[in-house]
């Protein structure tokens, strides 16, 4: 039975059909018939719930491999009563607090807190050696956390674990909140988070620095800076929680990524009167910024009042800056700093040479661009994939065809993929110099390396196609 070819690669199937019969007939070992493959073993026997064989895990762990039912499938906490009876009459061994924990997490699953409450109550009552760490009290929070929070805008159901804990004699520890505030920032909900780990800073105590800058990392994504600001001020000021060198790096990288540099700037003054000393790490991140908004003075300044503060800039630093000054198009400069990145004992690497190849090629020099990949691989250094994509990309702007195919045969031998960029330009090229073969070629390469979905490719193609035909018929009629 014949492959039904989808509607929308029916017209490039004819054209090729067309192109193959007339001068490329296809070979004859393709059209022979494989045999079929031979069938798949048998699979193994199903393992019954039971003392796990996996050497990854500890002896005699209760685990259930993936295709067995859960232990608890009814919410009756009756029906689980028994249940957990039963295990703890047939067990060989004695259920020690990981194998209780198991099972209370599979009961606080389907079921309400309450009953996930009066059944912990009796398997303590059940087991008297059954001792509950905060571990339990943690599963029946993150549980409950699961199957309310995701659904109802409410803290009442933590808070009512909190008390149950502190009640029960176990003040709630970091990760108690750890565990809380990561969930809610998860399902999108962090005004309960700043909510939670306020209530928890004035009734136990502050989170630890971890979860306080997971939270402030993850609101510099969803509010305003200001409103960060406002919770990092309360928190000093209300509960002596300070920011330290990461908190600091989290906003600066925040401000530039919404491209507000002078504040930025301002961050770093913050810093050093907080006590904290800048690294290489912050200043790149704001030479990054400088970058993206193609401001290549302000990534010269921001190196030069590194030095000034006897920072010692790092590779990233160079590239950094000979990326911004290349993006610019003053790549005599760039070089300049490349003489001064070696001489600092920093060797030029992949991403160096990219970016000046990417700088000469905007310019219009691709040659130029060309020679430098020689130099590159000169210096032992090997291009990637980017590097041959920016070469081929800007050959192809400067109209030299011959040398990107040149390029583009390199890039198969390597089994390199073609970027969308890259790929529309070659193509463009192809079509336009009335190189249809060559461009179904590069069509097909581009499908079987994955390198685009095969409707992208063919939009491609099929877009400068038209616009061949088009220019054709515009010519003859003016003929």
């Amino acid at each position: 039975m014949r492959k039904k070819i989808p509607p929308f690669l029916r017209p490039l199937n004819l054209l090729r059909r067309n192109y193959q019969t007339k001068s490329h007939p296809l070979p004859t070992q393709q059209l022979t018939s494989t045999p079929p493959p031979p069938p798949p073993p048998p699979p193994p026997p199903q393992q019954p719930y039971s003392v796990s064989s996996d050497k990854r895990t500890k002896k005699n762990s209760l685990q259930p491999s993936p295709s067995t039912k859960p232990i608890f499938t009814s919410r009756s906490l009756t029906d689980a009563k028994k249940t957990f009876d039963y295990i703890l009459s047939t067990s060989p061994f004695p259920l020690d607090t990981r194998h209780n924990n198991s099972l209370l997490e599979s009961y606080t699953q389907v079921a309400t807190l309450d009953d996930s409450i009066s059944f912990l109550a009796h398997m303590r009552m059940k087991q008297p050696s059954f001792s509950p760490d905060s571990s339990t009290y943690n599963v029946m929070l993150c549980q409950s956390c699961k199957l309310h929070l995701s659904f109802v805008d409410d803290l009442s159901i933590v808070r009512k674990v909190l008390d149950f804990m502190a009640a029960d004699g176990f003040s709630p520890g970091h990760g108690t909140v750890d565990l809380v505030v990561r969930f809610l920032c998860s399902v999108g909900r962090e005004e309960r988070a700043i909510l939670l780990v306020k209530e928890f800073s004035a009734k136990y105590s502050p989170p630890d620095i971890f979860t306080y800058n997971f939270l402030i990392r993850h609101l510099c994504k969803t509010m305003s800076i200001d409103s960060v600001y406002g919770f990092i001020d309360e928190m000093r000021d209300s509960f002596s929680m300070k920011p330290d060198i990461v908190t600091y790096t989290i906003l600066i990288d925040s401000v530039c990524n919404r491209k507000n540099l002078r504040e930025a700037r301002r961050l770093i003054g913050v810093l050093g009167e907080a006590g904290f000393k800048s690294d290489a790490f912050l200043y790149n991140t704001i030479m990054k910024g400088y970058c993206t908004l193609s401001r290549g003075s302000e990534v010269v300044g921001v190196y030069k009042e590194m030095m000034e503060k006897g920072i010692e800039p790092d590779v990233v630093t160079y590239n950094t800056m000979i990326f911004g000054l290349s993006k610019v198009g003053r790549l005599d400069e760039a070089r300049k700093y490349l003489s001064v990145m070696a001489e600092m004992g920093h060797f030029p690497d992949t991403v160096t040479y990219t970016s000046l190849m990417n700088g000469m090629c905007r310019k219009g020099d691709a040659i130029g661009a060309l020679r430098l990949l020689g130099e590159m691989e000169g210096m032992g250094c090997e291009p990637n994939s980017v590097t041959y994509n920016t070469l081929l990309h800007g050959l192809c702007k400067s109209r030299l065809l011959d040398k990107g195919l040149e390029l583009y045969e390199v890039m198969k031998s390597k089994e390199m993929k073609l970027e969308p960029a890259s790929y529309a330009t070659f193509v463009r090229m192809l079509c336009r110099e009335d190189r249809i073969a060559g461009a179904y070629e590069v069509y097909d390469y581009v499908v079987e390396s994955k390198s685009l979905t095969d409707c992208a490719a063919y939009e491609g193609l099929e877009n400068e196609l038209k616009w061949l035909k088009k220019a054709k018929a515009k010519a003859q009629g003016i003929a």
